[in-house]
């Protein structure tokens, strides 16, 4: 019998789980109560339904029950199974019901955040301006924006919270995916999709446009035309003289402009 039950447990440790995680169990979803590998195979199951009325996400805190894959004992969430002993989980959150076999993670739960993350908790603090946890390399180095992980990325509109991706906090504090800010400078897209300022450090970039434009004469009919102009990067309003290479802030010397109205002067 002490054999069988040790055959069990050695069984219990080959690669059961999802795309998502490796583990031995499957959660009953609450708000369907239909099965799943878990959360988010059945909130992409979910989103595709025809009747979008159908379509919820579930909230990984309202799991109550789980299936052991060894067993199949259905039971109330714990680490290990009732009935056959396996351990369903080698990293186990009583808090998030969040079972994961692949403890190379690091997982660590965040009492600030309220879910798990991977990485180390020796690898990251909690700003509680933004709302999440960051790396310790960005501790008193990084622009605080209110809330900046709540929202989804600009880019491929995916809730960044929660997201199992790496996420990027850019020099104006707005956050998105890594791959997507990659991809978005694979385009030559330097701006911030969210408040346009310049994610990196542009003065390289902005001497060749010098170049470019010492390089480009401007017919005499716009040589003298004068245009007003709003800097993405720091806000000041400037009248400058019109190119149609780019108009260059005075203040900062930025590239990252755009034209706007005269401001109007009280009478």
């Amino acid at each position: 019998m002490e054999g069988s039950a040790n055959q069990r447990l050695d069984f219990g440790k080959m690669g059961y789980g999802c795309k998502h995680y490796r583990r031995r169990c499957k959660i009953r979803a609450p708000c369907c109560n239909e099965i799943f590998p878990c959360r988010h195979c059945h909130n992409e199951a979910m989103s595709t339904l025809s009747n979008v009325r159908d379509r919820h996400e579930l909230c990984r805190h309202d799991v109550r029950q789980v299936i052991c894959l060894i067993c199949d004992t259905e039971q109330q969430v714990a680490q290990v199974c009732t009935n056959c002993g396996v351990n369903m989980g080698e990293y186990f959150c009583e808090i998030c019901k969040f079972y994961d076999d692949n403890t190379a993670k690091e997982q660590f739960h965040c009492d600030d955040c309220g879910i798990c993350r991977v990485g180390g908790r020796e690898n990251f603090f909690h700003c509680k301006r933004c709302g999440s946890c960051y790396s310790v390399g960005l501790n008193n180095n990084h622009l605080c924006v209110e809330n900046s992980m709540r929202h989804h990325c600009p880019i491929c509109y995916e809730y960044l919270f929660d997201s199992l991706k790496d996420t990027r906090v850019m020099k104006c504090g707005h956050t998105m995916h890594s791959e997507c800010f990659h991809e978005m400078r694979k385009h030559n897209q330097y701006a911030c999709p969210i408040c346009s300022k310049s994610v990196i450090d542009m003065t390289g970039i902005w001497r060749k446009i010098d170049e470019e434009i010492q390089a480009t004469i401007m017919p005499e009919d716009y040589r003298y035309k004068k245009v007003w102009i709003l800097c993405n990067d720091c806000n000041d309003t400037t009248e400058v003289f019109f190119h149609i290479v780019g108009q260059k802030c005075s203040h900062c010397h930025s590239y990252n402009t755009r034209t706007i109205a005269p401001p109007v002067i009280p009478q």
